[in-house]
């Protein structure tokens, strides 16, 4: 059952990202020349859109819509938060941070604004590649679909076929959440959950 239901989940999962494909009148390509900016890479690898104009990216990652993007949604949109990024210093993400906005908060206020990354970017300004990779910050759910999914496997996928140690550690994960829940469940069950007496209060 939730093989099947794969394909479909992920393609409602892609379909905001669609809709904002051409967000305004601004239509500039993220391209530019041979090799793809990390805007571009990121759009590609992470989303698997290819044809993005820059007002787009901007709100695909103003991700509490307030029109400017915070240090937090830097951090967010080059993935330095995700478990991936678990041996990168703090020193090196902060780096990322700081050399973005000086690349584009133009006013200094430690925010890039919608018409700062626009004006930026008909300036020439990109998005630095700092050889961290495409940027991971979906759910986990997300990410197995879109990086390991969608490459190795298809709707006609058996579940015994998914023997790959992505798979193995994807259903791992599964199995501790469903467990998780069951614990839980059980507890909310109980009249009294004796855990939660404190020591001074039980009675043996």
């Amino acid at each position: 059952m939730y093989i099947g239901l794969l394909p479909t989940a992920l393609a409602f999962t892609l379909l905001p990202y669609t809709l904002l494909a051409h967000s305004g009148h601004d239509q500039t390509p993220l391209t530019s020349g041979d090799e793809p900016d990390w805007a571009t890479r990121h759009m590609t690898e992470e989303h698997h859109i290819s044809n993005f104009d820059p007002g787009a990216f901007f709100t695909l990652h103003d991700f509490d819509s307030s029109l400017s993007w915070t240090a937090d949604e830097i951090r967010r949109m080059y993935g330095l938060d995700d478990h991936s990024m678990k041996d990168v210093g703090q020193e090196k993400k902060a780096e990322v941070v700081r050399k973005t906005l000086e690349v584009f908060d133009r006013d200094n206020d430690g925010m890039i604004e919608r018409d700062e990354w626009m004006q930026g970017w008909r300036a020439g300004r990109r998005l630095e590649d700092f050889g961290l990779g495409p940027g991971h910050h979906g759910d986990d759910e997300y990410e197995y679909e879109i990086h390991h999914f969608e490459k190795y496997h298809d709707e006609n996928t058996r579940e015994e076929d998914l023997t790959h140690p992505e798979d193995i550690e994807h259903f791992r994960k599964h199995d501790e959440m469903e467990a998780a829940a069951e614990h839980q469940e059980e507890l909310d069950r109980m009249p009294i959950v004796e855990q939660n007496i404190p020591q001074k209060f039980r009675r043996y």
